[in-house]
């Protein structure tokens, strides 16, 4: 007789849940990392200021900070399954409003899928930590590589989408409608397959619970300096290298190089953190790498861009997988670790939106790549002392 788990799926129900999962998981990406390599096509055509640039990144993260909050309202309501089906839908609309007008459309469109990435981004880890929980660092360690490898192939095709098939900036951004799409259809006959529980405490109690407990605080600083230093790389990468005399082409690749290897970290990292007890090793570690890496991009007299690069992108993509895997780790329960991951994403997001957008000003500013680059050390250096204590081993 077939073994079944705690939710009452056999093995193949839990696979095709899991594949569902992936399709989710690598459309989170693509439709942010396709803006970077397009942003000085975008500024030729429609005139917009590094400072406004900047806001088509920070956008969708000023709708991850808020979105994130209010998800579980929506979980309660409609369940984990119809709340995930509703946000691929909104993702879909939002890349076709943004690629077929002017500025109003750039901006709108870019804002409604900055709302559907949030539900996926908070819901994925309360769904591993409720149909996997056993496996929850080799389930992390899937979702967070192939969000990274959809992150690193929107990055690299952006520039060929739009110049070599004459797609143009708004044609190259529409193409990964077709991706939400189809995770779309493959998504629908999973929602079955996830149970409905009841929730046995309100959405206000528990935010009051989890937002007086200092080890959330902590974990959200962590989330959100990690993302902050990851969506600056994201948005400005390209401009920096482009600055520094390589063509749009190769600071393209450059950044998908940057995603590539943030797949190795999401998937590396995860694993070896889910194997221990305390992941403070790990974290210090990363930290470690990162300070490096981020001083030789300061330094172009040295070259050996590509060795820069792939390491600030390793270890973004790794501590992002981490930080995932730690709000699954400190959750004693799925539901907790909806609320846990609600909250800690939506903090760690209205600090990471800040990172485009003070970039561009200082840019704005100061015509230097570099005092972006010091600032990113200095965000190292308050992200080890936040982890030192989040790599402890207890629950919230």
């Amino acid at each position: 007789m077939e073994t079944k788990d705690q939710n009452g799926l056999n093995k193949a129900s839990r696979t095709l849940l899991l594949v569902g999962v992936l399709f989710v998981a690598i459309n989170l990406r693509p439709a942010l990392s396709s803006i970077g390599p397009l942003i000085n096509m975008i500024r030729q055509d429609v005139g917009l200021s590094d400072t406004l640039l900047g806001l088509l990144t920070t956008l969708p993260l000023i709708a991850f900070g808020v979105v994130s909050t209010i998800t579980p309202l929506f979980t309660k309501r409609f369940g984990i399954g119809n709340t995930l089906l509703g946000a691929l839908i909104l993702l879909t609309a939002g890349i076709i409003i943004r690629s077929v007008g002017g500025i109003f459309e750039l901006y709108l469109g870019t804002t409604l899928l900055g709302i559907a990435i949030a539900f996926g981004n908070v819901l994925i880890p309360a769904l591993i930590k409720r149909n996997f929980p056993h496996k929850a660092g080799f389930v992390t360690s899937l979702y967070s590589g192939i969000m990274s490898l959809g992150a690193a192939f929107a990055a690299g095709l952006s520039v060929p989408l739009a110049i070599e098939l004459n797609l143009g900036w708004r044609g190259s951004l529409a193409v990964w409608g077709m991706l939400a799409v189809l995770a779309l259809i493959i998504w629908i006959p999973n929602i079955k397959r996830i149970n409905r529980t009841a929730p046995r405490r309100s959405f206000k109690e528990a935010i009051k619970k989890l937002s007086g407990s200092v080890l959330v605080w902590k974990l959200a600083l962590y989330m959100g300096l990690q993302s902050f230093a990851f969506y600056v790389i994201l948005a400005w990468l390209p401009a920096i290298l482009i600055d520094r005399g390589f063509d749009a082409a190769y600071a393209g690749w450059m950044l998908s190089l940057s995603q590539a290897t943030g797949i190795v970290g999401a998937i590396i990292i995860p694993l070896w953190a889910g194997s221990r007890k305390d992941q403070r090793l790990v974290i210090v570690s990363l930290i470690i790498v990162e300070a490096i890496a981020l001083i030789g991009l300061m330094l172009p007299g040295i070259g050996m861009v590509e060795l820069w690069v792939g390491l600030v992108g390793m270890v973004l993509g790794g501590t992002f997988g981490l930080a995932l895997l730690l709000i699954v780790l400190r959750s004693k329960d799925a539901e907790t670790a909806a609320e846990l991951s609600g909250i800690v994403q939506s903090i760690g997001y209205f600090i990471a939106a800040t990172g485009p957008f003070i970039v561009g000003v200082i840019y704005d500013l100061t015509s230097q790549w570099n005092y972006a680059l010091i600032l990113l050390i200095i965000v190292a250096i308050i992200k080890l002392v936040m982890g030192i204590d989040v790599g402890k081993d207890r629950k919230v």
